[in-house]
């Protein structure tokens, strides 16, 4: 088993190491410092840290201000907080202008598992795959996400990066390289494509295990930036394996697996089939057996790729 470890955590240690080299960072937010750790940046530096309290769409249209002036804002709130409370300054004032502003929606998913589904950001990347101009970022551990928060740090242009609040398993180390708009092979595979974004990589690689002792060979590709989508990666992997599972932490409908349907309708169809939240809410509970129950468990995988598979083979 894998180490394990929060990515607000790590987010929030790589922002405390970017504030000392790049005097032009600042930190804005909404009065959940310590749920987003941006609270280690701000003890460091207190001149460039701003508390707005519970003032969300206050702090977007703060944040593109600051951009105007050559600064490079991060704006922390909760996932569902941001792309909903929010969505309009960062619409009108952030993504229409095009301003340098990184948003960054703590507790995606449905990681804020025990507030419910007030609290479960569960479409938070349809939303923001809708709005123009704007990167979307899902890494998958916190390795990760310190090289994802390094790379968006100097990338031009409003970025969305969905972290997970819970502690998660480890799977890349330093040597890894993150580049943006790149997906990664992570397991080479002939049979069908598992298509990954977000913290269920760890739940899609035990599924390839049980499938490949069933001689069921998988490639995994892992898609952390969901936007600008890497279609020369999903195209080959259509053209290679002939049949694809998305995998995410999300409605089906508007995020990776809509994304990926795009992707081959417009390259190379092939069938595919949809692992996430079934369109529906959630309840308040332990977040892995709300994985399980609502359509994310390690069975749905394997059930969605034999499945598809099937699906593959009466063509």
């Amino acid at each position: 088993m894998n180490k394990t470890v929060a990515m607000r955590e790590s987010y929030g240690e790589v922002l405390a190491e970017l504030g000392e080299k790049n005097p032009d960072i600042v930190v804005l937010d909404c009065d959940v410092s310590h749920s987003t750790k941006t609270l280690y940046f701000g003890e460091r530096f207190p001149e460039r840290f701003f508390n707005f309290g519970i003032q969300e769409a206050n702090m977007m249209d703060i944040a593109a201000g600051l951009a105007t002036v050559g600064l490079i804002p991060f704006a922390n709130t909760f996932s569902f907080l941001a792309t909903l409370r929010a969505a309009e300054q960062i619409r009108t004032s952030i993504a229409y202008n095009y301003l340098n502003v990184k948003i960054i929606g703590s507790y995606g998913g449905l990681s804020d598992s025990y507030d419910g589904s007030s609290h479960q950001s569960i479409f938070d990347l349809a939303v923001m795959r809708g709005m123009p101009n704007i990167k979307i970022v899902v890494p998958s551990d916190s390795v990760e996400t310190k090289k994802a928060v390094r790379e968006i740090a100097v990338t031009s242009g409003p970025v969305y990066l969905r972290l997970c609040r819970n502690e998660v398993p480890v799977f890349f180390d330093e040597s890894y390289e993150f580049a943006l708009g790149k997906a990664n092979v992570l397991r080479e595979g002939t049979d069908l494509t598992l298509v990954v974004t977000g913290i269920l990589l760890d739940r899609t690689m035990n599924a390839a295990e049980e499938l490949e002792g069933e001689g069921i060979h998988c490639q995994i590709l892992q898609v952390h930036t969901l936007k600008p989508i890497d279609h020369q990666a999903i195209a080959k992997a259509s053209e290679e394996t002939g049949a694809l599972v998305t995998i995410e932490e999300h409605n089906i409908i508007g995020g990776l697996g809509s994304a990926v349907a795009e992707v081959l309708a417009s390259s190379r169809p092939a069938p595919m089939e949809r692992v996430g939240i079934q369109d529906r809410f959630a309840e308040s509970g332990d977040y892995h057996q709300l994985l399980d129950k609502y359509g994310m468990s390690c069975r749905d995988i394997v059930n969605a790729a034999k499945k598809v598979l099937q699906r593959k083979l009466q063509q």
